[in-house]
């Protein structure tokens, strides 16, 4: 049976701008395949609006500020942006006879995002980059139980090299022994999914109550 390869067509506007010498790079990313689509602006790397086609309509995701930003017909033509894309894409698609579609394996590391302290309130962020295309499937456990609340999953964000990444993070408190692990899926894996794993140990009494030691570990799950 013939499977039509999938093109991954990005527009990318860059702008540099200047002020009191200090130099920001702005970015716009309207970028499609025949399944997914997106539409990011951002400065310095950083995200600060995206197009949410699920909920039609546009999110800021800049801090909030006495002063709100806004971005007036952004959205409206992210919409128009995606229509291009997919009649480009249809002809990128005929014009290079399908090509093999290439593909870049996600290397992901997990870490806290401020000091563990037991008990208190903290979050463990999965960072997943390096891929090629989009998207990644991301999922977490605790204690070997699949964690449905509490998680955040940023944009993809592009890479210089034109690959991309993404963070997934999620709310612990943390306890004595918790074990949880961050799991991720990409097609350029070929069923071996990538597992992350963070486990929190109390070490001697007579280094101190508040040290902990952090131990993380890497596994290899071959789905059949």
């Amino acid at each position: 049976r013939k499977t039509r390869k999938k093109i991954f067509l990005i527009y990318l506007l860059s702008l540099d701008v200047c002020s009191i010498s200090v130099l920001h790079n702005d970015f716009k990313i309207n970028g499609c395949s025949d399944t997914e689509k997106e539409s990011v602006c951002g400065s310095d790397g950083e995200e600060i609006w995206h197009a949410d086609f699920i909920q039609q309509m546009g999110v800021n995701t800049l801090p909030d500020f006495a002063d709100a930003l806004r971005f007036p017909g952004f959205y409206e033509s992210s919409i128009a942006a995606q229509e291009a894309c997919k009649q480009n894409l249809a002809v990128c698609i005929k014009a290079y006879k399908s090509p093999p579609e290439e593909m870049d394996p996600p290397e992901t590391s997990i870490y806290p995002k401020n000091d563990v302290q037991l008990g208190v309130e903290n979050s463990l962020v999965c960072h997943v980059t390096g891929f090629f295309p989009p998207p990644v499937n991301i999922s977490w456990t605790k204690n070997n139980v699949v964690v449905t609340e509490g998680e955040s999953l940023s944009r993809y964000r592009p890479r210089n090299d034109g690959t991309f990444h993404i963070f997934s993070s999620v709310d612990i408190v943390p306890e004595e022994r918790d074990i949880y692990s961050c799991t991720v899926n990409h097609r350029a894996l070929q069923g071996q999914a990538q597992t992350k794993i963070w486990e929190t140990t109390a070490v001697s009494p007579r280094l101190g109550p508040a040290v902990f030691f952090f131990f993380f570990s890497e596994e290899i799950i071959v789905t059949l």
